[in-house]
């Protein structure tokens, strides 16, 4: 029985997992969708876009479902459910749960436990290892590239350090960034190059690249089984790429200065191994020359489009809490009905008496032995003689 109710919880995970990844799944898809209708605005919309897509494998519906649940409990909460139509809550919550009868409800009448579920979570861990595995790798070349640097004089909004070898510019760690350089950069390219090149990656710097590709890491260590982490992951790093270089020819640097400055640093040096360390030569390069040569004006949003991401932003937030909140007074019915069935269920004694046992009746009832002994049971009444509370919490 123990095994097919363990056998059961996995199922059960699988299928909320199922839901999870469908929900995901769709809501990448419309992510992808606003993209393509903002590919004539900047990138960096697009990225938040991407950002948001990758996001939500982080965060479930259920999860703010079951946030709203308890929310529901207000009395603020209460009125907001009483407002709102049954109608509106079955929908959303069917769309929340789209496979609610994938899995059996009751456990198989096979005495041996299913391995299928045990077999899909070791499968699981070893993909999740190999990539863990990988990531670490990159992570110490990163490491030992930082440790033999050495700190030269730049004037820039962080440390910027000298490191030997042939990695490619790139900015390291996550609150305190430092600007790693290739030792003998300098002398590769020329000034206005070099002074593209180290706006490329203070804009990195600025917009925090590192800490969202690493959030976007760890789905993709978590959900590696899924192609569409990897293609949003490619998106990420397209878009972040793009966004760096129409802030820098915003700057003022020119176009074919700038396309040189990339070209060289492609020739000299290597990508990096992570892409939680930014670059200079991420993406897809062509593309990128192209772009930069083009120097296109790009579009801004107005304010009517912020407005409407930004409804979108928070509906996707809100509308799974909204539909915890309203399905709140059900489970709460539930759960006192449960209470109430279980405790009218539950056996219990119209009187207990307990009385001072005689030291004569004790040797008789235990026969000489410590804790008592003896006794009646009959239906509706349980008589036991001198015992002790240690022995009747043992028996009980």
């Amino acid at each position: 029985m123990i095994g097919e109710l363990t056998n059961i919880g996995e199922l059960k995970m699988i299928g909320e997992l199922t839901n999870h990844l469908w929900q995901s799944t769709l809501f990448a898809a419309v992510a992808g969708l606003l993209a393509v209708a903002f590919r004539k605005h900047r990138a960096q919309v697009r990225y938040w876009l991407w950002f948001s897509a990758s996001f939500k494998f982080l965060v479930p519906w259920a999860l703010l479902m079951s946030l709203g649940s308890h929310l529901g409990w207000a009395p603020a909460a209460r009125k907001i459910a009483q407002i709102a139509t049954p109608t509106v809550s079955f929908t959303m919550e069917r769309i929340a749960q789209p496979f609610p009868g994938a899995l059996p409800s009751t456990p198989s009448t096979r005495g041996t436990r299913d391995w299928v579920p045990m077999a899909i979570l070791g499968v699981w861990a070893c993909g999740l290892a190999g990539v863990a595995l990988i990531r670490f790798r990159g992570w110490r070349r990163i490491r030992y590239a930082v440790r033999t640097s050495t700190a030269i004089d730049i004037p820039a909004t962080v440390e910027v350090r000298s490191a030997p070898g042939l990695l490619e510019p790139g900015v390291v760690g996550l609150w305190r960034p430092v600007l790693l350089l290739p030792a003998g950069i300098a002398e590769r390219l020329t000034p206005p190059q070099l002074e593209a090149v180290l706006a490329h990656e203070l804009c990195h710097v600025r917009r925090r690249h590192n800490l969202f590709a690493s959030l976007h890491m760890i789905v993709e260590a978590a959900f590696w089984f899924h192609p569409l982490v990897w293609w949003i992951g490619a998106r990420l790093v397209a878009e972040r790429e793009r966004a760096c270089d129409e802030e820098v020819l915003s700057l003022g640097s020119q176009p074919r200065v700038y396309a040189e400055a990339i070209v060289k640093v492609c020739k000299l040096y290597v990508e990096s191994p992570l892409v939680c360390v930014s670059g200079v030569t991420g993406a897809n390069l062509k593309q990128r020359i192209e772009a930069i040569m083009a120097n296109r004006v790009v579009l801004r949003l107005n304010l009517a489009k912020k407005i409407a991401l930004a409804v979108a932003g928070i509906a996707a937030i809100t509308v799974p809490i909204a539909v915890g909140i309203m399905n709140a007074p059900s489970i709460r019915a539930q759960a006192q009905s449960s209470a109430r069935s279980g405790a009218a269920a539950a056996p219990k004694f119209e009187v207990a008496s307990v009385k001072p046992c005689r030291a004569d009746r004790a040797d008789v009832a235990s026969g000489g032995r410590k804790g008592g002994g003896g006794g009646s049971l009959s239906p509706g009444r349980l008589h036991k003689d001198c015992r002790t509370v240690k022995s009747l919490i043992q028996m009980a």
